[in-house]
């Protein structure tokens, strides 16, 4: 089977090319590594001066404009460039771990396995909150989800991540692909779609990838208004399913952890960002009674409210 990688960029930095040679030391073959990059000006000094196109043969580019990047239909016009039987989705802050991670996160790939993804580890630099963040999202252990799984795990069991996810095409296709339009989340948006048509989603945790942002506490509060925007436009998906139950058992972890280790201002600094992370979900869940100006001022995506 051939497998290909996805990968959108903006504004590519000297890591990419760390990236890109990580994936060519794979175990598992990579057949084509598909980068579709927004503003071609930000791509062209990462490359100059180097021998890019003869080291990196498999490596194909597309650009577009930022008026033009959807996190949806951009992704899919990358599947479309590519004819594998497999295709990864990456970001290119997301580091392998090793040169397993394509083989282990394409292995489950079979029978009813629509789309695996694989664990995040926190960084050297990433902070205290943020590796409690990341185990409490990505944990030592694998584990499948499907619709059975629904009033145990809730929302989670639509999690997936295209920060690192491999995906079949056949399923894919027959489900009609990602949203084509959308502020965010479209891997959850599509796989919540995978669940409800009988198919399962795999978490590899022996697929590991870094990936870390320490972000500030407005940061949070922009990021989750758009989460929030994300599931207000799809209420067919998100509608019967709370995600406030999940932000509750990341805040009594949390609170339990740094209790233990007696890291009181660090808690306090978790208090805060978790108001921040609830108040930017719920104004992004009624942003239909938002004026635009303040919406503007929010959102991480401009783009996407001038098309909208």
């Amino acid at each position: 089977m051939t497998i290909d990688v996805i990968i959108p960029l903006y504004k590519p930095v000297k890591e990419l090319l760390r990236l890109l040679d990580m994936l060519q030391k794979q175990t598992q073959a990579v057949n084509q590594i598909i980068l579709m990059n927004t503003e071609e000006g930000f791509f062209e000094p990462l490359i100059y001066g180097t021998d890019f196109w003869d080291k990196y043969k498999n490596v194909r580019v597309f650009h577009l404009s930022k008026k033009e990047f959807d996190h949806g239909m951009t992704r899919h016009m990358g599947v479309q460039k590519s004819s594998a039987d497999i295709f990864v989705m990456m970001t290119q802050d997301a580091m392998p771990t090793d040169e397993y991670l394509i083989a282990n996160l394409t292995s489950p790939l079979s029978g009813q396995i629509a789309v695996s993804y694989a664990r995040q580890l926190p960084g050297e630099e990433s902070d205290t909150l943020e590796r409690l963040s990341r185990s409490f999202n990505y944990p030592e252990r694998s584990m499948t989800k499907s619709m059975a799984d629904l009033e145990q795990l809730g929302i989670k069991t639509y999690f997936c991540s295209n920060v690192c996810a491999a995906y079949r095409r056949d399923i894919y296709e027959e489900l009609g692909g990602f949203i084509r339009h959308t502020i965010f989340n479209e891997d959850m948006i599509y796989a919540a779609g995978a669940v409800k048509a009988g198919y399962r989603i795999a978490y590899v945790a022996e697929a590991t990838v870094v990936h870390a942002h320490n972000y500030t506490c407005m940061q949070q509060l922009r990021r989750n208004f758009d989460l929030g925007v994300s599931q207000a436009d799809c209420p067919r998906v998100f509608q019967n399913v709370k995600s406030e139950s999940e932000g509750k058992r990341l805040v009594q972890t949390a609170r339990k952890q740094l209790k233990e280790q007696k890291a009181w201002g660090k808690l306090l600094h978790f208090y805060m960002q978790c108001a921040f992370k609830y108040a930017g979900y719920l104004l992004g869940k009624h942003y239909s009674v938002l004026p635009k100006p303040l919406i503007m001022k929010i959102t991480t995506n401009k783009e996407y409210w001038h098309r909208k």
